[in-house]
C-alpha cells in the first residue's frame, strides 16, 4: 500500500480487484481544505478511462508487476510478437497495449514486458532507441547557424523534430521516454 501522493505517471493500481494504469497524476492543494490528488486511471481490462480524486491520506494499493525481458520479434495480424531469452516463450501484445511504444519497436529490440500474475501489460523499449530517417526536408545550406528545427518522418512511422543539418538515410538516436532527437547516432 501505498500513500495516495506518491501515485505516479506510469503506475499500475489495483482497486476492487481490476489493474488500473495511471495515465495522469496531479497533486492538487486548494485555498480551502485539504490536499488531494487528482489522476487519470485506464482500466486495463476494458481499456475504459475515468478521473479519479484521492485524498492526501488515502492509501492505494499498487500492482506488484514481474519485468521480463523480451525481444520484440515481429508483428502481423495477430498482435506483436516478444519472445523471453531465458524460457524461449512467445507472446503476443496488441497495439492498444502497447500505445506509443510502437513507434520505438524494430525487429530484435530487447525491452522489459510489465507482468501481473503471468499476464502481459505493457513494454518498456529501451531508453534510446536508433532509427534512420526515411522522410524530410532537404538542407539548407548555412542551416548550422541557426536553432531552426524541422521535422523527420523515421522510419517505425513516428514523426520527430530534429535539427535542419539531418538529411535522409541518417541514423538519430531518439530518446523513447520523450521522443525528442538526442544525437546522431555514429
Amino acid at each position: 500500500m501505498i500513500v495516495a501522493t506518491q501515485i505516479r505517471v506510469g503506475m499500475v493500481l489495483l482497486r476492487d480487484g481490476e489493474l488500473y494504469k495511471v495515465l495522469e497524476a496531479v497533486h492538487v492543494t486548494p485555498g480551502k481544505g485539504r490536499g488531494m490528488m487528482q489522476t487519470k486511471l485506464r482500466r486495463l481490462s476494458t481499456g475504459t478511462q475515468q478521473d479519479v480524486r484521492f485524498r492526501s491520506s488515502d492509501t492505494v494499493e499498487k500492482a506488484h508487476l514481474e519485468r521480463r525481458e523480451m525481444e520484440f520479434l515481429y508483428n502481423d495480424d495477430t498482435g506483436y510478437h516478444f519472445m523471453d531469452h531465458k524460457t524461449y516463450d512467445q507472446i503476443a501484445l496488441q497495439a492498444e497495449d502497447l500505445g506509443d511504444m510502437i513507434g520505438y519497436l524494430l525487429p530484435n529490440t530487447l525491452c522489459q514486458v510489465e507482468m501481473f500474475e503471468g499476464k502481459p501489460l505493457g513494454v518498456d523499449p529501451p531508453i534510446t532507441v536508433e532509427l534512420k530517417v526515411v522522410e524530410t526536408d532537404p538542407v539548407l545550406k548555412g542551416a548550422t547557424a541557426t536553432n531552426k528545427s524541422k521535422p523527420a518522418k523515421l522510419e517505425t512511422g513516428i514523426t520527430v523534430t530534429i535539427p535542419p543539418f539531418i538529411e535522409v538515410g541518417e541514423v538519430l538516436r531518439i530518446d523513447t521516454r520523450t521522443g525528442n532527437y538526442v544525437e546522431r547516432a555514429k
